[in-house]
């Protein structure tokens, strides 16, 4: 099976300091929607890992998370995509739990799901964490430049064979180009 693991905020919609905290809040990156259908198209299936700390901040509820990722499923569908399997960590960034990334609870629940071993299997995101807790499996980390992703660059430090791409589209060309 073919196996793509994205981030989010940042990756795929615009990310904000003050959290997406509604569905008007969340708003697609050009190019973003469609790099994950052309990436369907292409046979890899999609598994979307996410700090949502907002909810357990009390910044917004279970509901409101759910209505966000509604209007970006009904988004990827009417271009032909599809996220299949989702998962978030809903705590506080002090709550010590297993699933926030860096942490990879979330990156071991997605192989456990799919059933697979996630040595190469790319995993894209715009932060430092996202490509730790991947990494930590043996994924192969993509920085995009986009949301956090300049400052991250700048900070250095990234994990071994860090691919690094402007965006979720070029990560999406490179990961076909060179693993499909």
């Amino acid at each position: 099976m073919k196996l793509v693991i994205l981030d989010r905020d940042g990756v795929i919609n615009y990310d904000s300091a003050q959290f997406i905290k509604s569905p008007d809040e969340w708003k697609p990156i050009p190019g973003s929607l469609e790099a994950i259908a052309l990436l369907n198209q292409s046979g890899f299936r999609i598994a979307l890992a996410t700090n949502q700390s907002g909810i357990g901040r009390g910044l917004f509820d279970m509901a409101t998370l759910n209505a966000i990722h509604e209007k970006m499923h009904k988004a990827l569908g009417q271009l032909g995509g599809r996220i299949d399997a989702l998962f978030y960590c809903p705590h506080a960034a002090d709550s010590n739990c297993n699933c926030r990334k860096p942490k990879s609870g979330m990156i071991e629940e997605i192989s456990k799901r799919f059933g697979v071993d996630l040595h190469g299997v790319p995993s894209v995101g715009d932060s430092l964490r996202d490509l730790q807790a991947s990494a930590a499996f043996g994924a192969q980390p993509i920085l995009v430049l986009t949301g956090k992703g300049d400052k991250t660059l700048a900070a250095g430090n990234l994990p071994e064979n860090t691919w690094v791409c402007t965006d979720l589209e070029e990560a999406a060309q490179r990961i076909i180009s060179e693993l499909a």
